[in-house]
């Protein structure tokens, strides 16, 4: 039988988690998560002082050494058996991503699959991290090297995908043996609350994962990335905000991992098959409402095709159906809150007032709720701010190109380097641009590029460190050698 929405809200803990414990604020402070398709409040968390994240931090450095040595299998079972209990309650976890953040509950489950699989990953690779054996050039020396956990770490987790932000670091770090604290973005905390409790009930031993949610995020996370007990940072989300993090991170020489803003192109070249670049093109840039780091922001469509594929997608655009995640049949849900949409709607206008046109949406939606309706521009010049920043909205750009060169030039004409995404049918001229493109990431005749499977991360300002595939427990893993005479 399905949990009504009022009793799935209330069944997740308002707490801040903290050795095993869920307790209030220091100073009983709470915050307000609020649903964003309507404006109202959902619930009330708990808002965490200083003291509260030094707790927590505290926790998590009493835990570590047992927890470095509970055996590889006995880490990875805990996240396979979260992996299959965060699938049996797919469906709640789908609905309460979509209460507090607002996209489909189609979106939802497809997170809720997407986030699962992180910890179905990493169960697998905890009884894989090894060292080597060898024998120094000269024989008068044994090398061995063997791995250890970096130690506690510090999570700080975004809003736009409230889960599987949170089990792509929390993955890792279980198998890798490392003790963390987790703040969870402020506007959708209650997916990390949920998982939080699940692993709980999964066997997750106290201390381990501490949970602080708190609206006052420099505040109390500084005095956490400044102390010295603290090894690793790992942070998703702006660059401007990861800038910052890395300076503070420097004074106790931090290991750091920054999954940081992007500007990804859209490259469709006079060769492609228009049908499946629009598919591509309608995931790249739609895939969750466009807040998301890895959303196609410009389009850049060769000259010869550029009128047909605008006409194209503008029609599958237009037909989308924008309202409340929860309801049956709609395809665009809100924005996170109104400051997201207005900067919207100021980047719109500004290609406006520079000579685009807006050919389809372009404005904010009437009635309650932050919603904005699916835009599509085209004639956008390089100097105009959709082109330059991360729009994190429906909207898409467009602009013609004439050759590869000229292409390439201005898909790296920007500080960003996280994804492209490039739609052509000539093999060579892939790998030509894909060794050209100064992206951490590339997909080819698709519009998603995200697997658990597979290294996700980006170069320039989008960061540094990997996360999922073989690479992602390694940013978990300190290398130790030791030097033997036989």
């Amino acid at each position: 039988m399905a949990i009504s929405q009022q009793d799935l809200i209330a069944s997740v803990p308002t707490g801040l988690l903290i050795g095993g414990s869920w307790r209030d604020s220091s100073d009983g402070g709470t915050l307000k998560v609020e649903d964003p398709a309507t404006g109202e409040v959902l619930t009330e968390v708990a808002d965490a002082t200083v003291a509260d994240g030094r707790a927590a931090l505290d926790a998590a450095v009493a835990a570590q050494r047992d927890w470095a040595k509970v055996p590889p299998r006995d880490r990875g079972e805990i996240l396979r058996t979260a992996f299959e209990r965060i699938t049996e309650r797919a469906d709640e976890f789908a609905m309460l991503m979509t209460l507090e953040m607002g996209k489909t509950l189609a979106e939802s489950r497809g997170e809720v699959t997407y986030g699962a699989e992180f910890f179905r990953w990493f169960s697998e690779e905890a009884v894989r991290v090894h060292g080597r054996w060898s024998v120094a050039p000269n024989g008068a020396t044994r090398l061995m090297t063997m791995k250890a956990p970096v130690g506690p770490t510090l999570m700080i987790t975004p809003w736009n995908f409230p889960l599987a932000m949170g089990t792509r670091k929390i993955g890792p770090a279980i198998a890798a043996g490392c003790t963390m604290v987790v703040k969870p973005a402020s506007q959708t905390p209650l997916s990390m609350l949920a998982l939080a409790q699940l692993l709980q009930e999964c066997g997750l031993p106290e201390g381990v994962l501490n949970v602080v949610t708190t609206s006052h995020t420099g505040e109390v996370m500084e005095p956490i990335i400044r102390d010295p007990r603290l090894r690793k940072l790992t942070f998703t989300g702006s660059t401007g905000v990861g800038r910052m993090l890395v300076e503070q991170s420097a004074e106790q020489l931090l290991r750091v991992s920054m999954e940081l803003g992007g500007n990804a192109p859209f490259i469709v070249f006079e060769d492609a098959d228009l049908d499946r670049a629009v598919d591509g093109a309608m995931l790249a840039k739609m895939r969750n409402i466009g807040e998301a780091c890895t959303a196609a922001n410009r389009f850049y469509v060769h000259e010869s095709v550029s009128e047909e594929f605008g006409r194209r997608f503008a029609e599958r655009m237009g037909a989308l159906t924008v309202g409340r995640g929860t309801e049956d049949g709609v395809d665009v849900g809100p924005l996170i809150d109104a400051k997201a949409r207005d900067g919207v709607a100021e980047m719109v206008e500004d290609a406006r007032a520079k000579g685009a046109t807006v050919v389809l949406g372009g404005s904010p939606a009437q009635g309650a709720g932050y919603f904005f309706e699916p835009t599509v521009v085209t004639g956008v010049p390089r100097n105009a701010r959709v082109m330059q920043e991360e729009i994190f909205g429906p909207v898409a750009p467009i602009a013609s190109f004439s050759t590869e060169d000229e292409v390439l030039e201005m898909a790296n004409g920007t500080e960003y380097g996280l994804v492209a995404y490039v739609f052509t049918k000539d093999l060579s001229r892939m790998i030509r641009v894909s060794e050209a493109l100064e992206f951490g990431m590339v997909g080819f005749n698709q519009g998603i590029v995200s697997n658990p499977a597979a290294p996700f991360g980006g170069v320039k300002a989008s960061g540094f460190g990997r996360e999922g595939g073989f690479e992602g427990i390694e940013e978990y893993l300190e290398t130790k050698y030791v030097g033997i005479a036989p």
